[in-house]
């Protein structure tokens, strides 16, 4: 290990080639951490797998992924994100080319966690490219990095005319190979980040892994990790969860289904570099309540009744013209509140952007593990296709709740600080 961070690390790349690397190797991670969405499918009829089993299948790789952004964050943060990012492609790649092979329900499962760990690259790259770039242009870096997220768009186009072609063997080996050649390329065209060379050449001690985790006692960060739940796990979980909404509500056959989602899931990843752009140039704060609010209007909106082939006939009932208009209105905005969250973390943890950005970035996971489990359930509770967007709703109002009470404290305090001392012998 200690011979792949010496060499080739002596001079320093360019930040924009540090963060063009960066995103086009988080395009190629995000690509094979969906690669279930496709070969799943196709693997539940080999094995005969129940809706639950294949539930779980889907799941898994999003679950580890989530998971192991906590340790990826802070190995970034003590070995540096060049190295630990390409270790991190490897061993993706590893179980990926391993997947292809696979016979059993557990092997996949085995082979499925591996997978996950593609996932996970999104703490390591967050962590990498930060230092490159000045606070006041963090916000557009990470929102160009974190639009690597259209790499679920490439596994949706791609990846079915492998599997007709080939099988679904067929598309994990290709695609185990190409994020092998990423990490190979990643390697080779970048250097370690600026602040892991300061600390290395630098005399003082590497910081304890308490000092690293000491930020998540403040409730501050788990408020951003519930905004990160909303923004990016909703997303996740509507990318995956609208295909069947619209054939069970308004009758899509399911070509045209996975189509609209695969349309949803490109600009919602693309317009995230916009958003830190946006957090950027008007604070990333006015970037998220305007998320919020936005996305509470619109999850009300989606919470009317539907009409269509299993909808319903009210005068408030919803077309699917609607329907689609509102839900790309909704995806848009959470976008940008990705952007938004993550443009705050360096901003107020600057020296433990690898452990906050990686509990961030595992809560967001969560959610979009979490939520289409929630949306299933909801439905056979309820009997209400629309009951998803009513707990979005609800998520929703949570955060924006959390972020005007924590706001206000904020003023208050600032206010008090700015104040001479004889005003609080007057009080």
């Amino acid at each position: 290990m200690a011979v792949l961070q010496r060499a080739g690390s002596s001079q320093a790349v360019s930040p924009a080639r540090a963060l063009w690397m960066s995103t086009t190797a988080f395009t190629v991670c995000f690509a094979v951490w969906t690669i279930f969405s496709i070969i799943g499918v196709r693997i539940k009829d080999e094995l005969g797998l129940s809706e639950t089993e294949f539930g779980i299948l889907l799941g898994v790789p999003i679950l580890t992924g989530s998971l192991s952004r906590i340790f990826l964050g802070v190995w970034t943060d003590r070995y540096g994100g060049r190295l630990v990012y390409t270790l991190t492609m490897l061993a993706a790649m590893t179980a990926t080319f391993g997947l292809a092979f696979a016979t059993t329900y557990p092997q996949m499962l085995l082979a499925g966690m591996g997978v996950g760990l593609a996932g996970g690259s999104f703490a390591v790259g967050v962590a990498y490219v930060s230092p490159f770039f000045t606070p006041e242009k963090q916000g557009t870096a990470l929102g160009i990095f974190g639009a690597g997220n259209v790499g679920a768009a490439v596994t949706k186009f791609l990846a079915p005319f492998v599997l007709l072609a080939w099988d679904w063997q067929a598309v994990a080996v290709l695609w185990a190979f190409g994020l092998g050649v990423m990490a190979i390329v990643f390697w080779f065209t970048t250097t370690d980040d600026p602040a892991f060379r300061a600390r290395r050449a630098g005399p003082a001690a590497r910081k304890r892994l308490g000092d690293e985790l000491a930020p998540l006692k403040n409730s501050q960060v788990w408020r951003f990790s519930l905004y990160y739940f909303f923004a990016f796990g909703g997303f996740v979980a509507l990318v995956l969860w609208l295909p069947r909404y619209l054939v069970g509500v308004y009758g899509f056959d399911l070509a045209t289904a996975g189509l609209v989602a695969a349309a949803y899931s490109i600009p919602g990843s693309v317009f995230r570099a916009y958003g830190g752009v946006l957090s950027d140039r008007i604070g990333a704060r006015k970037v998220m309540y305007a998320t919020l609010v936005v996305s509470a209007m619109a999850t009300l909106i989606l919470c009317l009744p539907p009409t269509g082939a299993a909808g319903g006939t009210s005068v408030l009932a919803i077309s699917p013209a609607v329907f689609l208009v509102v839900a790309f209105v909704l995806g848009f905005f959470m976008s940008l509140g990705k952007a938004a969250v993550y443009k705050h973390i360096p901003a107020y943890y600057p020296d433990q952007v690898g452990a906050v950005g990686g509990v961030v970035g595992m809560v967001g996971g969560l959610g979009g593990f979490i939520l289409p489990i929630a949306f299933g359930a909801l439905k056979d509770l309820t009997g209400l296709w629309s009951s998803c967007f009513l707990l979005l709703f609800i998520v929703v109002l949570a955060s924006l709740a959390w972020m005007q009470v924590a706001i206000r404290k904020l003023d208050r305090d600032v206010v008090t600080a700015a104040r001479p001392a004889y005003d609080f012998a007057a009080e």
